[in-house]
């Protein structure tokens, strides 16, 4: 069995002398209102994330999982506790943290080289036009889409578009990545192939990064730690997996570890026996 970190409650206080945590979820509970009456998504999540964390969240659909990154990104207010970042709470979003979704959310009319120039111009007017077009450029350079920056978004394949929106997040230098199964529309060559990339460029600078995922090995090639929630409604924290896999990672290398198999079926009792849905 796998060494597994149960989410002990965040409710201490800090003392004067101790650093605040990164982002920290305390107590937070999410009701929704509705025609039929009120529906409660999440209750009681405790969580706190270290600067430069990688952590994964998985789970059945209805969890919550993307309620609970929504108040990372500051589209959704908690009901009840508190979404901190750096001892502040997240009222509204704002170009610390950056969001990629499953659509890709490209400007069309736009070229590559201006949906990512548009970000950069937005989130860091102090740059100059030169050092404006330079940070566009590495980022594209990083995602190998130099030779496409002149191409519009429908002329790109679904990954080629996936790799504009994580260039475009990572121009504007975000603290916290938040990242909505960024993934899950690709084809598991593609997938692979930008989950290493991602990976790289995460490595130039680190930003804290949120991310929901369905896949399993996607999540422990990936994160630090993988976030499993209970079903909703009422969803919760059922268990934190300590991902143990140095850095830099390949898949090779990790699904060679014995360990690789013992977390991945741990995962799957907890999800498909323990927490089963009821569509499985």
């Amino acid at each position: 069995m796998p060494e597994t970190t149960q989410l002990p409650p965040s409710t201490t206080p800090l003392s004067s002398g101790k650093e605040r945590p990164f982002l920290q979820f305390e107590g937070v509970g999410q009701v929704f209102k509705s025609r039929t009456g009120e529906f409660e998504a999440l209750r009681n999540i405790n969580l706190t994330v270290s600067r430069g964390e990688f952590v994964c969240v998985i789970g059945h659909s209805g969890c919550g999982k993307s309620t609970l990154l929504n108040m990372v990104s500051g589209f959704l207010h908690p009901t009840s506790g508190s979404v901190t970042m750096q001892g502040a709470a997240i009222e509204s979003p704002g170009p610390d943290r950056m969001v990629v979704f499953q659509n890709y959310s490209l400007l069309p009319w736009q070229t590559v080289n201006q949906n990512v120039a548009l970000a950069v111009k937005a989130a860091r007017p102090d740059l100059s036009a030169k050092e404006g077009a330079q940070v566009v450029e590495h980022h594209l350079d990083l995602v190998g889409l130099l030779e496409a920056r002149h191409k519009k978004p429908p002329q790109l394949s679904g990954g080629m578009r996936q790799r504009v929106a994580i260039a475009r997040a990572l121009a504007v230098q975000p603290e916290v990545l938040v990242l909505d199964e960024p993934f899950g529309a690709l084809d598991a060559i593609t997938k692979e192939e930008l989950q290493e990339e991602l990976l790289t460029i995460w490595a130039e600078r680190k930003p804290t990064v949120l991310m929901i995922t369905h896949d399993i090995d996607e999540a422990l090639f990936l994160a630090d730690r993988v976030v499993m929630m209970t079903n909703g409604p009422a969803a919760t924290i059922g268990e934190i997996m300590e991902v143990p896999f140095a850095r830099p990672r390949s898949y090779e290398v990790i699904q060679a570890d014995e360990r690789y198999g013992q977390l991945r079926n741990h995962a799957l009792d907890f999800l498909y026996r323990r927490f089963a849905h009821e569509d499985n």
